[in-house]
């Protein structure tokens, strides 16, 4: 493998101690900035998913590719409600204790890839350590719900780590999703800093057994660039997901959702992660979409359309961050 070239130090912001509420929301570089456009697929998009009663991590986490997306009748289903039971330091989804279980869920989502004429969905969930299962059961009725409303539709999930309980992922690879997707959000040395009770060891683990239970399942995972990181810390964690059997990674920047976020450390440049696209494809990886803006579901028409082949050119995506993004 070549060695990486990877700048960094002409975008480093001064340091600072993490979390701190008083440091101001920092600057964005002129590449990082996104025109907000709204046009009819926006509004039909809006009006969909608030007459099913349906949430998105596209608003739920701020994702700067919302109105991109939206326009284009792409967006990311949340499900499990939309508090969280952790609070990630870079996360803008709600923190809490949530509140019952809404079992009508999936054949909503449900109804949403059929009015929407989807031939792939993207769906991912809030963290729900209140529920024995992680929340399993749902994402398998979700499946479920998908194929039997939408047959032909292929399915992507971007699951939590079911606190690692490895009856829960089997319950979620076991419905069949084409790509299950967990990220592991950033480094191992940043691991406490940026995520709350998730571990890289575990979020590995999930990853390595979905692959265990079923060795046809498309896995992916995704990283933030911007968390005090370093360039190599960043390789050796894609040369991990390859060795844990990941075949698509996900590598974009993390932008502060508000003062009580954990303050960006840099603003990584586009020529960085076109090294780390490079160097990933190096790796083996089947697909590698690196780039500012780049979040987990940002293009996973293209992704799962080179990850596995039975998926037609020109798919949608409805139904993410890390970061993610």
């Amino acid at each position: 493998m070549s060695q990486a070239v990877i700048p960094v130090e002409s975008v480093r912001l001064r340091q600072r101690a993490p979390g701190a509420a008083s440091v101001p929301i920092e600057k964005k570089p002129e590449w990082l900035k996104v025109k907000a456009v709204t046009g009819p697929n926006y509004r039909d998009m809006k009006a969909l998913k608030e007459g099913l009663g349906l949430h998105t991590i596209c608003e739920e986490a701020r994702c700067p590719n919302l109105y991109e997306c939206w326009e284009n009748r792409t967006a990311t289903f949340l499900i499990l409600g939309r508090v969280c039971t952790r609070a990630c330091r870079f996360c803008a989804v709600e923190t809490g204790r949530p509140v019952g279980l809404d079992t009508e869920e999936p054949d909503r989502v449900a109804a949403a890839v059929r009015q929407l004429r989807l031939q792939h969905v993207v769906i991912t969930s809030v963290a729900r350590d209140d529920l024995p299962d992680g929340g399993a059961g749902i994402f398998a009725q979700t499946i479920s719900a998908i194929r039997r409303d939408v047959p032909g539709c292929t399915v992507e999930v971007l699951i939590p780590d079911m606190g690692g309980e490895g009856d829960a992922v089997r319950t979620v690879v076991e419905a069949g999703p084409e790509i299950l997707n967990h990220n592991l959000e950033t480094v191992e040395r940043l691991q406490r800093v940026v995520r709350a009770k998730a571990t890289y060891a575990r979020s590995l683990w999930v990853l390595r057994h979905a692959k265990e239970v079923d060795p046809a399942i498309k896995t992916k995972s995704g990283l933030m660039l911007g968390c005090g990181e370093r360039p190599e810390e960043v390789v050796q964690t894609m040369r991990d997901m390859r060795a844990n059997g990941v075949d698509v990674v996900t590598i974009g920047q993390y932008l502060r959702p508000s003062l009580g976020h954990l303050p960006v450390d840099r603003f990584a440049p586009p020529e960085e992660f076109a090294e780390y696209k490079r160097l990933g494809i190096e790796m083996g990886f089947s697909h590698v979409e690196s780039a500012p803006l780049v979040r987990s579901s940002y293009h996973a028409h293209a992704q799962a359309g080179r990850v596995a082949s039975v998926l037609p050119e020109g798919v949608l995506v409805v139904g993410e961050g890390s970061p993610s993004a």
